[in-house]
């Protein structure tokens, strides 16, 4: 997919930079043409001769380049690629794009450009969490830029969050969504999957029956459009999908805290199957049997993930898909809950142990949508899932 692909890729000022040099060997591995950009930043932590060599082309690094700039060269440097990559994209660099500035060499092309843009984000998890880069996230999202991570993980500052850039094959993944040119390119979407697993003690847990391979094909299908896909899931019995960014958790407190920090996002699709009720103590040692009898659970009810983000004022996805799974009345009651959380579509299926659906190959759902209901046949997860990911991308693009 890659072969001859031209791809310009700025290296920001962060010690990510030093995976940039693995997304290098591997973009040339796919046969792309990758001409580097280093910022001052940069050549702090990789230099430019082990950059060219690995690239086997020029880095630039200064905007005044006489010879260069003579003829515009950062002009058509900046419209020559197929896509710019940004990584590690520092908060620094996300600042000057979402306020337009252009004050060296990266900048420059970043404004000056009209090819499509993906940004691979590394920072320090305040920095990541700070209202500032925030608002720049969502303004550079509204403009059509791509984002891929970051990931959660331990950061060389001793820290641990999100702000660790994405790893190198996911990257590229990202890359050959953004190439593809499928209905979804240029579209992050947010997909949850799986159960949750709220703790009574170390060893015990509440769930609810979810192998998470609905929501893990519904992710499969939006990438394969092209789409960028944050997968958050739980403990799902199937593995995630390939070319997704996936965010693993286990409660639902997690999960929530996941989906919004994966926020701004064009749509969301709510496939997790997420314990309505957690303990509200869990015991931090293994509850043992003893003569007094059973123990007393006393419970909290979890965040409504679905209905937060719902009703978010900023950060809201365009389209907001959420999933009912019933056992009686199954139209009337998800009819009931789209109204009830404020969703766009609801996704109804019938899951009495007689349909065979939950944890099954196949599924019967019903389409909720302001418009009306929509009756699908039964087919495989995977028929579901490309189905309503179609239905996703002419939505968007309405």
């Amino acid at each position: 997919m890659l072969a001859n692909r031209r791809i310009l890729l700025i290296i920001g000022g962060g010690i990510a930079a030093y995976k940039s040099l693995d997304l290098i060997r591997r973009l040339q591995d796919q046969g792309a043409q990758v001409t580097p950009v280093l910022t001052r930043g940069g050549e702090q932590f990789v230099t430019p001769l082990s950059v060219s060599a690995l690239a086997g082309n020029r880095v630039y690094r200064d905007l005044f380049d006489l010879t260069d700039e003579a003829e515009m060269g950062h002009i058509q440097l900046s419209r020559s690629a197929d896509l710019v990559v940004v990584a590690p994209a520092t908060a620094d660099l996300m600042a000057k794009m979402a306020a337009g500035l252009a004050d060296d060499l990266a900048s420059t092309l970043l404004l000056a450009t009209d090819t499509p843009v993906l940004l691979a984000p590394a920072m320090n998890v305040r920095m990541w969490e700070h209202p500032a880069t925030r608002r720049n996230l969502s303004q550079l999202v509204q403009d059509r830029i791509a984002v891929v991570g970051p990931n959660d993980g331990a950061m060389a500052c001793g820290e641990f969050g999100p702000g660790r850039m994405a790893e190198p094959a996911e990257i590229v993944a990202a890359i050959e969504g953004q190439l593809s040119g499928g209905p979804l390119a240029g579209k992050r979407i947010v997909v949850t999957s799986g159960p949750t697993h709220e703790p009574i003690d170390p060893v015990r847990y509440i769930a609810n029956r979810s192998s998470g391979a609905q929501g893990t094909a519904i992710a499969a299908a939006l990438a394969a459009l092209g789409a960028q896909v944050v997968f958050v899931t739980g403990p799902a019995d199937v593995p995630p999908p390939q070319g997704v960014e996936v965010v693993a958790v286990e409660t639902a407190q997690q999960m929530l805290a996941a989906v919004v920090a994966a926020l701004p996002a064009d749509a969301g699709v709510f496939a997790a199957a997420v314990a309505d009720w957690r303990v509200a103590s869990a015991s931090d040692r293994k509850l043992k049997k003893s003569r007094d009898g059973m123990p007393v659970l006393e419970f909290a009810e979890n965040p409504d993930i679905l209905k937060t983000v719902s009703h978010l004022d900023e950060g809201r996805p365009r389209l907001v898909v959420g999933f009912a799974a019933e056992t009686d009345d199954v139209i009337e009651n998800a009819a009931a809950k789209r109204a009830r959380k404020g969703c766009d579509w609801i996704v109804a299926n019938d899951v009495r142990p007689a349909t065979g659906i939950m944890g099954g190959t196949e599924n019967a759902v019903t389409l909720i949508t302001e418009a009306g209901s929509e009756d699908w046949p039964r087919m495989g997860k995977a028929a579901v899932a490309d189905r309503l990911a179609r239905r996703i991308a002419a939505a968007l693009a309405d």
